[in-house]
């Protein structure tokens, strides 16, 4: 597969001493879903900035579609579309007048643009209302214009910042059928940064955990998941009095046992290969099992281990996501 994204030693400094972003690697191939997760001030709006050429790099090299940003902007400008935090579009023009402004500033010619925008509204079932004022559109609806938006150009490759930030659960749900709609119809390279950790895992091929200005961990979801080690099973036991601690201990790839009362937690590759013999043994002992549950790794759990912290933890008080404070600062940067 070839590489789309090429990030090599990616570093950025603000005055005096800040380093948002620390020597920051990967790749991302061609046609992949690619997530960068982290919590606020990570430096992941910091580094989406800089590879969509809106702030300059301090150290290292990057190439995006085959061009180096640093060297050719203006080519890699030509092949991105660009979905950022904030609603950009212009409230007081109509949908189709939004993404007809979006084609003319790429130099698309007008027949083209004008089918091309048909069929996009289509896509995000905005065909009836492209006509009207986008003043009168939810919150939803702007998100959806704004994705389209982005790809009136056809570019080879979309960069979504918090795509869904503040939609409501049916609309984000609607927006992640669009975005795989594209990168499996059209085989669209996306780069997404999310605080919703079920939307990287349901849309990633590839996730990238950053934190402090550097990539802690990257793979597939799965195989991020599996990095823990295996599933957890949790037990409890009518006798509640006895420590039965070392004997669940001593199963077949039980890896580790805490207790709580009278219920166990059980760490093991994975439980449905064990569940049956586990039964059987505590059987054996005349113990009665009055409660079972288990859980799946999940990448929540791979985000604590990898930052010591919830993604929760990483929104303010209102639930909301923050974007990077230093990227927020630096706005009126560019190249």
């Amino acid at each position: 597969m070839n590489n789309i994204i090429e990030v090599e030693g990616l570093t950025k400094t603000f005055p005096p001493s800040a380093r948002v972003v620390d020597g920051v690697s990967f790749k991302v191939g061609e046609g992949e879903i690619f997530s960068l997760l982290g919590p606020n001030g990570a430096g992941k709006t910091t580094t989406i900035r800089m590879l969509t050429t809106l702030s300059s790099i301090s150290e290292g090299w990057m190439t995006v579609a085959g061009h180096d940003v640093t060297k050719d902007p203006g080519a890699v400008r030509a092949l991105i579309g660009v979905v950022p935090q904030e609603v950009t579009v212009d409230n007081e023009l109509k949908g189709v007048e939004n993404m007809l402004l979006a084609a003319k500033l790429h130099h698309v010619p007008n027949a083209a643009a004008r089918k091309r925008a048909a069929e996009l509204m289509k896509l995000v079932e905005l065909d009836q209302s492209a006509n009207n004022r986008v003043a009168t559109y939810s919150g939803g609806m702007k998100r959806r214009l704004q994705l389209v938006t982005a790809l009136i150009h056809e570019p080879r490759i979309l960069f979504l910042d918090e795509p869904t930030v503040g939609l409501d659960i049916q609309t984000r749900t609607k927006v992640w059928d669009y975005i795989t709609e594209l990168n499996r119809d059209r085989g669209l390279s996306i780069f997404m940064t999310t605080h919703y950790l079920e939307e990287a895992d349901r849309l990633s091929d590839m996730v990238a955990i950053m934190d402090h200005g550097s990539i802690k961990v990257s793979g597939s979801p799965s195989d991020l998941k599996e990095s823990l080690h295996g599933d957890v099973l949790t037990l409890t036991l009518e006798d509640g009095d006895k420590d039965l601690t070392e004997f669940l201990r001593s199963f077949p790839n039980v890896t580790e046992v805490s207790r709580s009362s009278s219920a166990y937690r059980l760490k093991l590759p994975r439980v449905e290969t064990a569940l049956p013999e586990i039964v059987t043994k505590i059987a054996s002992k005349n113990l009665k099992i009055t409660e079972t549950s288990f859980s799946k790794p999940t990448l929540d759990q791979v985000f604590l281990e990898v930052t010591g912290r919830s993604m929760r933890d990483a929104q303010d008080a209102n639930g909301h996501p923050n974007g990077d404070s230093h990227a927020v600062a630096h706005r009126s940067e560019t190249r």
